[in-house]
């Protein structure tokens, strides 16, 4: 598939239903992990325009930096802190539409206002998380949580 992403602007479904083949397209043949990750969180910053997007991966008992797109991030997060640990911890999607309001969430960014991360489970073992942060309070509901677990398990790990 060529490169270029195209942008539907619509419905928050609308904008899943277009980007979601695309994506599928971007990840169809290639079978690096790191390219795949990267591509997903591009697809996703540009499409949606979020504060934040990326991977952390599991790595020595530790949620470990990978691809994303947007500002500097923390690097390490342990099982059950923050937004991030506590999904890798409980293997299931978190919305939280007030990043203040969580406890122990960990402020990489004093802008990040809510977030959803969506576990990457493989064979009942988290393999890393897809976080996604808004600058705006109350950005995620369910249609994300439906959409970003599906273009998470079209990941190859």
């Amino acid at each position: 598939m060529a490169e270029d992403l195209q942008i539907i602007r619509g419905s928050k479904t609308v904008q899943y239903e277009s980007l979601v083949p695309q994506i599928k397209g971007l990840l169809e043949g290639e079978t690096d992990l790191v390219a795949n990750l990267a591509n997903v969180a591009a697809s996703l910053k540009e499409q949606f325009g979020w504060f934040w997007v990326g991977f952390y991966l599991v790595k020595d008992n530790e949620l470990v930096l990978g691809p994303f797109q947007g500002p500097v991030a923390c690097t390490r997060i342990r099982k059950g802190r923050g937004v991030c640990g506590s999904s890798w911890e409980q293997q299931k999607t978190l919305i939280v539409p007030d990043v203040e309001k969580f406890p122990g969430h960990i402020a990489c960014s004093s802008l990040s206002k809510s977030e959803i991360v969506v576990p990457v489970i493989r064979n009942n073992e988290v393999l890393g998380v897809l976080d996604v942060d808004s600058d705006q309070y109350d950005q995620f509901d369910s249609t994300d949580q439906q959409y970003l677990e599906q273009i998470v398990s079209l990941i190859q790990f």
